[in-house]
């Protein structure tokens, strides 16, 4: 339990309250959170975290609501120095990646259709980081992405459409078309994460792109929680060697 003892008593304050302007005169919501003792003479990695269709909106807080907690630990800052950020996907029926989705029986499919420009929010996203990139102290060879949901399905359409941009991956209970995978499989590492019961975004999903990745010759790890539902990123924030894994990759 005591690995979950950073969940209270965080002031999420600490993540900056900031807004982007896209070259197209949209706006992006975004947190971000430095290192402490942020030294303008050193590159810190960049960790770019992609939130659930639950915290999407206008109020540049509820991106927070997963995740954020866990790069405020105390120990975590001190050990993995690094700048955290979290941009909040606009409002429905805006989405981090493209999906359709479908249901019969009462149970929910979704496809993945290919798409050549991105999602409004998605393409803000892709801005910003590039800015970040060019105009923050970022090592450009420790960009990693994250994200839950439907920001893990934002993960596998983002790693198609930056291929080279990062060096490790965490998707979780998400899902995306296997048909892009070759794309950036021997590019980034990646460690994908879904639970067993998830009756909201089926674990065939998570599955069918470990398989297209490893069959591309990604290096990708794929863990299961045989008793988690849709809320399978408590246990993997809970993973021991999470943070050691993601930090652990270099392009």
């Amino acid at each position: 339990m005591g690995l979950f003892s950073f969940l209270f008593g965080q002031d999420l304050s600490a993540y900056e309250k900031l807004v982007f302007e896209s070259a197209d005169g949209g706006q992006l919501n975004y947190r971000i959170l430095y290192p402490e003792k942020y030294k303008v003479n050193k590159k810190y990695p960049l960790i770019l975290f992609l939130h659930g269709g639950g915290e999407r909106g206008d109020d540049n807080e509820k991106q927070l609501t997963h995740g954020a907690k866990l790069f405020l630990d105390a120990k975590n800052r001190k050990k993995y120095p690094a700048i955290v950020v979290f941009p909040q996907c606009a409002p429905a029926p805006d989405y981090w990646a493209h999906m359709v989705l479908n249901e019969k029986d009462g149970i929910r499919y979704r496809d993945f259709p290919i798409e050549e420009k991105p999602k409004p929010s998605l393409d803000r996203v892709m801005q910003l980081l590039e800015k970040l990139v060019k105009e923050e102290k970022v090592d450009p060879d420790r960009v990693y992405l994250m994200g839950l949901s439907m920001g893990g399905m934002g993960t596998f359409e983002l790693l198609s459409r930056m291929p080279d941009r990062f060096a490790a991956a965490i998707p979780i209970c998400g899902g995306s078309n296997p048909a892009l995978a070759s794309r950036y499989a021997k590019n980034t590492s990646m460690w994908i994460f879904h639970g067993l019961k998830d009756d909201v975004v089926l674990p065939q999903y998570s599955q069918e792109m470990y398989d297209a990745i490893k069959t591309a010759g990604g290096d990708v790890q794929y863990t299961t929680f045989p008793d988690a539902n849709h809320n399978s990123w408590d246990p993997t924030f809970a993973q021991k060697d999470l943070l050691k894994w993601l930090f652990s990759h270099k392009k």
